[in-house]
This record gives C-alpha cells, structure tokens and sequence, in this order.
C-alpha cells in the first residue's frame, strides 16, 4: 500500500493537476505579484510556524507525543492539492491565483519539505531520530509530484484537445483517490487514530481554523480583492493530506506520524464545506 499504491495515487494527482495547467498560471504570478506573494508568504512561511507553535504549545500544556508534533509538522510542510483548487472554484474565489500557488509551491516543496520535516525531527526526537535522506527525499518528491506535472502540462501544451477532454474525468477520480487514502490509512491505524484522537483532534481543528483565518485576514489586510482572499485562504488552510502520508508512511516507515495528517484531512471537509456553503450563501442572500 504505502511503497506502491500511494506513490502511484498521488502521481495520479498530480498529474490531474497538470493537466490544468498552461502557461499562463505562471505568468499571472508575475502579472499579479502581490496577491501570489501574499498567498506564499502565508503557505510557506506563516503556516508552518503557526503549526511549530502549536504542537509546543500543545507539548507544554498537554504533553503531545513527539512523533504526533513531527507528523503535524510533516502536514504544515507540504502545499495545497486538487481540493483547495476545486473548492475555491465552487466558492467563487479566485481560481487562477489557487492553482497558481498549488503548482508554484509543489514545485517548491520538493526543496523546502525535507529541510521543515528534519527540523522538527531534530526538535521533537532527536538527532538520533530516522531523518529523512536529504537527496533521496529531494529525488523521491520529485519524481512523485513535479514530473506527473510536467507530464499532465506537456499534454495540455500539445494535446489540448485530449487534455481538457480528461481534465474533468481526471480531477474527479483525483478527488476521490484523495479520500480513499485518506479513509485507508485512517482504518489501517484506526486503533492508533482511536488513541491519539483525544490528544490531536483540538490541535488539528484549531490548525486548521487558524491558517484559514490567517489567509482570509492576511490577503484583507493587504487589500487583495475578495476572490483572492478565498483563493489563499483554502490554499493555507487545506493541505495535501495525501503528500503528508506519502512522507511519513513510506519515506519515513513511522505509521503514527499519519495520525495528524489524516485527522486533519478529515476535518478539513467540513470547515472547509462550511466557509465555502457561507460563501456561497451569502452573494445569494445580497442580490436578495
């Protein structure tokens, strides 16, 4: 399961996402600046310090398990997914600048994941800890999420007719290898879930409602128009649950560091279905 169907789902994924992807997704990154820094800065820098100090925190006040704040950790390191990308679109946000920074910072990751993980490995466990092998990580990574891209675009670029026939067949089966290896890896630890819920389920449920809150409140206070407040809100608050499990189960061989990543794929469904069904309400009830 976790040395071949989960490499392969998640290539899958991303090459869903690739599909998506021309040209210009980039090129609004230079066009627009502001709102794709905004939307990084909150992704790669705020979220995962958020999450650093909540696990210590959590430590202080209710003695957290290592491995629980390194799989934490291991969640806050890796970009936004196909999810954020469609639940945006249903919310009317921007759409755009959404895939622009699922595709710009999963390409940055391959980079960043490695060093944030080992940090809080030495952190929480100690150098003596199993890290993760820095250039093997960096290979790994690569070839699961950024060559399936470059695939799914290549086919965009030079087959586009094919591609957007399978864009939209594509993105769903995406979605729903999203939430079978979610509810796979949750009933295959669904004794260590059991346990660890009580002690990670706040943690989760307050990471989550506090990296949406920081995206909605960042991008308003730099004066980003609406629709890009949608976009870096979901984008900072709903994670690649299926990268997060990917690390911890196969790069890294440690089950329990599963626990945070797939708790919090399951919460985020309804905090985020919630912001977004309010979203949607709520131009209805204006033009009322």
């Amino acid at each position: 399961m976790t040395q071949v169907v989960l490499p392969l789902a998640l290539a899958f994924m991303m090459f869903s996402m690739g599909l998506a992807l021309v040209a210009d997704d980039f090129r609004r990154v230079v066009a627009r600046p502001k709102a794709f820094a905004v939307g990084a800065l909150c992704q790669m820098l705020l979220l995962p310090l958020i999450a650093l100090l909540l696990v210590l925190g959590w430590q202080v006040s209710f003695g957290l398990d290592p491995v629980l704040a390194v799989g934490f950790l291991i969640l806050a390191a890796c970009p936004g997914g196909v999810t954020s990308n469609l639940l945006t679109h249903l919310a009317k946000g921007d759409t755009a600048l959404s895939i622009s920074l699922t595709a710009i910072i999963s390409l940055a990751s391959v980079v960043t994941l490695p060093f944030i993980v080992n940090f809080g490995i030495d952190l929480f466990l100690g150098q003596e800890a199993v890290h993760l092998p820095l250039a093997k990580t960096v290979a790994g990574i690569f070839a699961i999420t950024t060559v399936p891209v470059l695939i799914g675009m290549a086919l965009r670029r030079w087959a586009p007719a094919t591609a957007q026939r399978l864009e939209p067949p594509a993105r769903v089966l995406a979605t729903l290898l999203f939430v079978l290896i979610v509810a796979g890896a949750v009933a295959a630890e669904w004794d260590l879930v059991r346990r660890s819920f009580a002690e990670v389920g706040a943690a989760v449920l307050t990471l989550n409602l506090a990296t949406m809150a920081l995206g909605w409140f960042v991008a308003r206070a730099a004066r980003l128009d609406r629709r890009s407040g949608i976009a870096i809100s979901l984008e900072t608050g709903l994670q690649n649950g299926t990268l997060a499990i990917f690390v911890a189960a196969t790069l890294l061989g440690n089950e329990a560091m599963i626990v945070p990543a797939g708790v919090y794929s399951l919460v985020m469904f309804f905090t985020a279905g919630a912001f977004v069904a309010a979203l949607i309400r709520r131009p209805a009830v204006a033009e009322a």
